[in-house]
C-alpha cells in the first residue's frame, strides 16, 4: 500500500459533534404553533445548513413517540453527509422524558413497532404518554439495543425533577441508564441536584457515574448555535454501540461545549513497511491513545523498534541496545524500508516524511518530497520511546531520572544557550590564563640570567672597556629599534588586506527584489545607499593605504642604506679597536656578545610587567564568569526543585519527587582519572563521602597545595600531591564542571483508602520502581510517548489504580503508543485506536499483518471480539474469572 493510501485506513475513535434532540417540522408545528418557515422543505434546508455551518456531523431526530415526520429531514441531512440516528422521545407513565436513540439502519417501520410496545395508539395526541414507567422503559430500551438518555434531566419532565423518593433513586441508579442531558456542565446544575448528577449524593450514588451530555431541543435552525444543543462524542463509527461506549467512559469520550478544546500536539500520523517481517503492513495512527495487541511473535515490538529506528533514537541501557539491534538485524532485516509521516505543531502545523532503509541513516523530507538538512529529532523533539524492560533500566540511573524531571521545566532554550556561552568563555579564559602564565614563566626563566650578566658587564666597565666600545654598544641598541620598523609596516599591511577582503560591502539583501513588497521598503532602501557610500569610501582608503605602505617601504629602504653606511663605519672602527685590544689580551668580542645578550633580555622585563597586568585582568574576568556560571547552575537547580514540587502535586498521593544537588559525581571522577591517572578509587570514594561538595573550594585547594586538599577534603598526602602536580589545567577544569543533580522518587504502596506508606526506589520492587518512573513519563508533555509492554515491569494493581487514570487524563494533550498484553491498558484506558496484529511463521521467515477489521476502538464489534479473545482469553475464560471472583 502506498503511503498516501494509508490515510484511508481506519484510525480509531474521534470526536463527532452531535445534536441528539433535533425535532422535525411536524413537531415544530404541533408544539410551537406557526413556524417561521412556510413548509417542511424550507425548514429542513435551513436546519441542515445551520448544522453544516456549526460542524455538526451527527444528529438524532427525536419527536414525541412519533417517527412519521422524520423521513424528509433524515433524507436531507444524510444527503448533506450528516449521520442520522433515528429515534423518539418517550414520556413514561410517571412523566419522565427519555430519548431513545437507534442505529442508522433502523427503519421507521421498526420504530413504529417499538413505539407500539410503549402502549401508544393515539397519534393525534400532542404529546402522548406511554404505559411503561421509567424503569420499564429503560429495560425495554436495553432489549431494543437503544441508547437511552434522560432528557432535560434537571428541567420540566426531567427524571430528577419529576420523580422523588425511592422511585427516583431506583430510576437514577438503574444500570440501563447511562446518560442524561443538561444545557451546560454538571457544575452548573441546580444546587439541589448537582450532588446527584456528580455522583456525590450517598442515596443516589451509582457504581458508575452517569454521563452528562449537552442535548437540548432543536426546534429552529437558530437553536443549533446554542451551546447546550450539542456536544462532542468520541466514536470509531457512528453507532449506538459508539454512544454506549462513550456513556460508559464520559471523561474520555464526551466533551461539552463548556469544556476546553483539545490541545494541539505533535503526532505520528502514518507508517508503513516495505520488506522484512512487516512487509506491506501499514498504520494510520490516532492522535491520542494507540494500543498494539496480538499474540507473542506477531510484531508488536517490531513496530515499536521500527519507530525508534526510523527516528534514529538510541535506546537506554545495554540490554535495550542489544534487543533493538537484534530486531533490526533479524526481523526488519537489511533492505527493509520504514516510512513514517509525522506532524509538528510548533510554531505551525506541518507534516514531514521520515524514511529509513536498513542499514542507512534516516532522511527527512518535506510535504513536497524534498530532502531537508534536518534530523528526525529536529522536527519532533522530546519524543520518548521505551522498549521492553527499558523503563526498568531507567530506574537504575538517578541522573537519567533528572532528565525526565527537566521535561517539566518551562524554558525557551535560552538558558541552555546562556550556559553554553558561559562555558565557552570559561574554556577560552582557561586557555588564555594558562598561556599567559606560561609566557611569564618562560620570560622569568630567561631573565634569571640577567643579574649575573649585569655583574659581568660592571666588571668590564670597571676595566674601562665600556668607554672604548661605546659606539659599538650603541649600534646594538639601534639595531633593536630598527628591527621593529618592518614589523610595524607588515602589521598595518595585514590589517589593510583584511579590510580589502571584506569589500565591497554586501548590499544585495537590500535590493528591490529582496525587499519585495515590504511596507517599509522605501525606508529600508535608503540603507543601501548608506552602505554603498561606506563601501566606496573604504575602497578609497584601501587604495590610498596600499600606496602609503609601498611609499613607506621605499622610504625605509633609503633609510636602511644610510643606516647601513653608518653601521659599516662603526664596524670598521670597531674591528680596528679589536686588533689594538687583542695585543693587550682584552676580549672585546666577549664584551660585545654580553651587551647583545643583555639588550635582548632587557625588553623582557617590560613584557613580564605587561603580562602580569594582563593576567590580573584575565583572572578578574574569569571570576566574574565563574560567578555567572554558579548563578546559572543555581537557577537550574531551583527550576528542578520547583518542577519536583509541581510533579509531586500532580501525582498527589502516588509519587513524591526530591532533587539532590550535584548528586552525580561522574563528571568529576572522569576528570580526575583522565588528568591524574593511577589508582583513583580511594580518592573518588573520599570525595563522594561528602554529602555536598563545592567545586570552587576544591579548585582553590588544588591551587593552594597538598596541605589544603588534606585539610579540606580528607585526602592523604600522596593523593593530594598527585592531584596538585598532575596538570596546571585541572583547577580550571574543576571550576568549569557541572555536576548533574539526581532525582529521587518515592512511591506510595498503600491502597487508595489506606494511610500512605512511602518507599524510596531502593526499597521498592522492580515493578514498583517502574511504576513510579512511568507515572512521571505520563505527565506534562506534548510529544508522543511510546512504550513496549509496560506491564512487564509494572505491578498490576498500579496499572489500574495509577497508570491508567493518569494516561486517560494526559492523552487529551499528547499521543501514546503502547504495545501490551494487558487488557486494562486498551479497555480501561479507553484506547482511541486498537491495532490487532497477526502473524504466520517465525519472525525471520514469517510475516506479520494488521487486518483492516482489527483497526478501531472498542466500539467496533470486530475489534471488541479480538481484544476479548487475545487479552481476555475469550468469553468463556472471562466469564469463568468473573464467576470465580464472585462479580
Amino acid at each position: 500500500m502506498a503511503l498516501d493510501d494509508v490515510n484511508r485506513l481506519p484510525n480509531g475513535a474521534r470526536f463527532f459533534r452531535c445534536a441528539l434532540q433535533v425535532n422535525p417540522f411536524d413537531y415544530v408545528q404541533r408544539h410551537k404553533g406557526q413556524s417561521r418557515f412556510p413548509d417542511e422543505e424550507s425548514y429542513n434546508k435551513a436546519l441542515v445548513g445551520k448544522l453544516l455551518e456549526n460542524d455538526v456531523e451527527v444528529i438524532s431526530i427525536t419527536d414525541h413517540y412519533r417517527v412519521s415526520g422524520i423521513g424528509t429531514l433524515r433524507s436531507a441531512a444524510e444527503g448533506a453527509g450528516i449521520h442520522v440516528l433515528p429515534g423518539f422521545e418517550a414520556v413514561t407513565k410517571d412523566g419522565v422524558h427519555l430519548l431513545c436513540i437507534f442505529d442508522q439502519n433502523k427503519s421507521e417501520q421498526e420504530l413504529e413497532r417499538l413505539i407500539g410496545e410503549c402502549g401508544i395508539r393515539d397519534e393525534a395526541a400532542e404529546s402522548p404518554v406511554g404505559k411503561l414507567d421509567c424503569l420499564d422503559l429503560l429495560e425495554h430500551a436495553r432489549r431494543w439495543g437503544s441508547a437511552c438518555v434522560a432528557a432535560h434531566v434537571a428541567g420540566d419532565g426531567g427524571l430528577l425533577q419529576t420523580l422523588s423518593g425511592q422511585t427516583r433513586i431506583n430510576a437514577w441508579r438503574s444500570p440501563n441508564l447511562l446518560a442524561c442531558a443538561l444545557p451546560g456542565a454538571a457544575d452548573n446544575a441546580p444546587n439541589n441536584l448537582r450532588p446527584i448528577i456528580k455522583n456525590k449524593n450517598p442515596e443516589h450514588r451509582r457504581s458508575l457515574s452517569i454521563a452528562v451530555i449537552n442535548a437540548q431541543d432543536v426546534s429552529d435552525p437558530g437553536d443549533v448555535s446554542k451551546p447546550g444543543s450539542s456536544c462532542w462524542i468520541k466514536m470509531s463509527d457512528v453507532t449506538v454501540e459508539g454512544l454506549r461506549q462513550a456513556f460508559l467512559d464520559p471523561s474520555s469520550r464526551i466533551r461539552l461545549a463548556s469544556d476546553p478544546q483539545p490541545v494541539e500536539h505533535a503526532e505520528l500520523l502514518r507508517m508503513n513497511w516495505q520488506g522484512g517481517f512487516l512487509d506491506g503492513a501499514s498504520l494510520n495512527l490516532n492522535a491520542n491513545l494507540n494500543v498494539l495487541v496480538g499474540g507473542r511473535g506477531t510484531g508488536k515490538s517490531t513496530v515499536i523498534e521500527s519507530i525508534r529506528y526510523v527516528l534514529g533514537i538510541d535506546p537506554i541501557g545495554q540490554d535495550a541496545i542489544s534487543a533493538h539491534k537484534n530486531v533490526i538485524k533479524r526481523v526488519l532485516r537489511a533492505g527493509t524500508k520504514v516510512s513514517l509521516v509525522l506532524s509538528s505543531h510548533m510554531p505551525a502545523r506541518r507534516e514531514y516524511l521520515i524514511e529509513r532503509t536498513v542499514p542507512n541513516p534516516p532522511l527527512v523530507k518535506d510535504e513536497n518530497g524534498e530532502v531537508l538538512p534536518l534530523s528526525p529529532i529536529d522536527v519532533i523533539p522530546r519524543i520518548e520511546i521505551f522498549g521492553q524492560h527499558e523503563i526498568s533500566e531507567l530506574t537504575k540511573a538517578a541522573s537519567a531520572r533528572t532528565q525526565l524531571l527537566e521535561r517539566f521545566i518551562d524554558e525557551s532554550g535560552e538558558e541552555e544557550i546562556t550556559k553554553s556561552e558561559i562555558k565557552r568563555k570559561l574554556a577560552a579564559s582557561r586557555v588564555r590564563i594558562i598561556q599567559i602564565q606560561s609566557d611569564i614563566e618562560a620570560a622569568e626563566e630567561r631573565l634569571a640570567d640577567l643579574p649575573a650578566l649585569d655583574e659581568t658587564l660592571k666588571r668590564y666597565k670597571d676595566a674601562g672597556l665600556e668607554g672604548q666600545l661605546k659606539e659599538r654598544s650603541e649600534i646594538i641598541e639601534e639595531e633593536q629599534i630598527k628591527a621593529r620598523i618592518p614589523v610595524e609596516i607588515e602589521e598595518l599591511d595585514k590589517i589593510l588586506g583584511e579590510l580589502k577582503e571584506k569589500l565591497p560591502v554586501d548590499v544585495e539583501f537590500l535590493s528591490d527584489d529582496e525587499l519585495g513588497e515590504l511596507p517599509g521598503k522605501p525606508i529600508l532602501g535608503r540603507y543601501r545607499g548608506a552602505l554603498s557610500e561606506l563601501s566606496d569610501s573604504l575602497a578609497r582608503i584601501v587604495t590610498t593605504g596600499a600606496a602609503a605602505i609601498e611609499k613607506a617601504r621605499s622610504s625605509t629602504k633609503e633609510i636602511d642604506q644610510d643606516w647601513g653606511e653608518r653601521r659599516a663605519e662603526v664596524q670598521a672602527r670597531y674591528e680596528k679597536l679589536l686588533r689594538e685590544l687583542k695585543a693587550t689580551s682584552v676580549d672585546a668580542e666577549e664584551f660585545i656578545k654580553l651587551r647583545e645578550k643583555i639588550e635582548q633580555l632587557r625588553p623582557l622585563q617590560n613584557q613580564v610587567k605587561q603580562k602580569r597586568a594582563l593576567l590580573e585582568e584575565e583572572v578578574a574576568k574569569r571570576k566574574t564568569d565563574l560567578a555567572e556560571w554558579e548563578d546559572a547552575k543555581a537557577e537550574q537547580l531551583r527550576k528542578l526543585e520547583r518542577a519536583a514540587k509541581r510533579v509531586t502535586r500532580k501525582l498527589k498521593g502516588r509519587v513524591r519527587v526530591k532533587v539532590s544537588p550535584a548528586g552525580d559525581r561522574n563528571a568529576l571522577e572522569t576528570l580526575l582519572r583522565n588528568r591524574v591517572g593511577g589508582q583513583m578509587a580511594n580518592v573518588v570514594e573520599r570525595l563522594n563521602s561528602h554529602e555536598s561538595i563545592s567545586l570552587t573550594e576544591l579548585a582553590t585547594s588544588c591551587r593552594s597545595g597538598p596541605d589544603s586538599l588534606r585539610e579540606n577534603f580528607g585526602l592523604t598526602l600522596t593523593q593530594s600531591k598527585n592531584i596538585c602536580e598532575s596538570s596546571s589545567q585541572l583547577p580550571f577544569e574543576i571550576e568549569e564542571l557541572e555536576l548533574t543533580s539526581t532525582t529521587n522518587l518515592e512511591l506510595n504502596i498503600s491502597a487508595d483508602r489506606d494511610e500512605a506508606s512511602w518507599r524510596t526506589l531502593e526499597e521498592l520492587s522492580t515493578g514498583q520502581k517502574a511504576t513510579a518512573v512511568l507515572l512521571l513519563l505520563l505527565l506534562d508533555s506534548d510529544a508522543p510517548l511510546i512504550v513496549d509492554q509496560p506491564e512487564d515491569d509494572l505491578d498490576n494493581r498500579f496499572i489500574t489504580g495509577g497508570v491508567v487514570p493518569r494516561m486517560k487524563e494526559e492523552k487529551r494533550k499528547r499521543q501514546f503508543i503502547f504495545a501490551t498484553h494487558n487488557a486494562n491498558v486498551p479497555v480501561l484506558g479507553d484506547a482511541e485506536l486498537i491495532l490487532g496484529l497477526v502473524a504466520t511463521g517465525e519472525a525471520e521467515e514469517g510475516k506479520a499483518r494488521i487486518p483492516r477489521e482489527y483497526m478501531g476502538s472498542i466500539d467496533a464489534p470486530a475489534v471488541c471480539e479480538m481484544v476479548e479473545e487475545i487479552l481476555e482469553g475469550g468469553k468463556e475464560a472471562f466469564e469463568m474469572r468473573r464467576l470465580k471472583y464472585g462479580f
